[in-house]
């Protein structure tokens, strides 16, 4: 079967981009709105695999997206770093003078916060996807409308671009996971450098001090620390990490230890890491 990739968001969307850049330009996409209809495409066979966005360098993690790769039990099958470079959108013969409300995902929104309190005149409005917006905006010739997205959507939708790199921190990256429905990445295990994991241990004192004290003694080195309360057990919390490697040899040992020294372990997946 040939890859069909659900991304959150349509073509043009950063989602779309990273799939592009880790399958390859041919590959067919299943632009899904929501994170839930992306879990949903997976489960369902209507796609082999995913792309889906979990942290970014100035807003932070994407938290119920944790909850989804773990309550559906997905498998991380690897990751993609990707600069993101927001600019602001409309139909052609605009300045920004002229634009009276402006569409984005909240996440693209609040990395752009700086830039809009120059222009008070603004108003800000949270939509489901960035490229969507700048599609809506040439299909309805919205004028005073503006989207902010990524200058691939300012081309394909044929927008004019006002203002470019309006992100307020200008190094801003997001990180993606590559999801898939296999146990594994299909990948060797001296390709395997990087794995992400969730535990839960007992609620008392130096529990998860002693859980990564083992990490450390077996070489691994913790990039990611993300908790989560656990919905059916009040004020207890599952944490999820990314840990990176040298040996698989090291990791396979710590994580026999912690099988036995943690409540509940699983892992979410074992992948290569793209900085390393």
């Amino acid at each position: 079967m040939s890859k069909r990739v659900a991304i959150q968001g349509i073509k043009g969307s950063y989602h779309h981009g990273v799939a592009q850049a880790y399958f390859g330009n041919e590959i067919d996409v299943h632009e899904c709105m929501s994170f839930q209809e992306l879990v949903h495409s997976l489960e369902n066979k209507k796609s082999t695999d995913a792309v889906m966005a979990i942290e970014n360098s100035i807003a932070g993690s994407i938290i119920p997206n944790y909850a989804y790769i773990d309550e559906h039990d997905l498998t991380i099958c690897g990751e993609y770093f990707q600069p993101i470079h927001h600019c602001l959108m409309a139909l052609e013969n605009q300045e920004i003078s002229d634009i009276k409300e402006v569409y984005s995902h909240p996440m693209a929104l609040l990395q752009c916060k700086d830039f809009f309190r120059k222009y008070s005149h603004i108003k800000l409005v949270e939509d489901a996807d960035t490229a969507d917006v700048a599609k809506r905006i040439q299909e309805k010739k919205l004028k005073g409308i503006a989207a902010v997205a990524g200058e691939t959507a300012a081309k394909i939708y044929d927008l004019e671009i006002l203002a470019k790199n309006i992100q307020t921190i200008k190094t801003n990256s997001t990180r993606f996971f590559i999801l898939n429905t296999d146990e594994n990445s299909g990948l060797d295990s001296k390709e395997i450098n990087k794995a992400s994991l969730k535990f839960l241990t007992d609620h008392k004192r130096g529990s998860l001090a002693t859980v990564l004290n083992v990490m450390s003694d077996c070489r691994l080195n913790l990039t990611k620390i993300q908790s989560l309360p656990v919905i059916d057990m009040p004020w207890k919390y599952s944490f999820f990490v990314d840990v990176t490697f040298d040996k698989y040899e090291e990791y396979q040992k710590a994580i026999s230890i912690l099988k036995i020294m943690a409540l509940e372990l699983k892992i979410l997946g074992e992948y290569k890491n793209q900085n390393g």
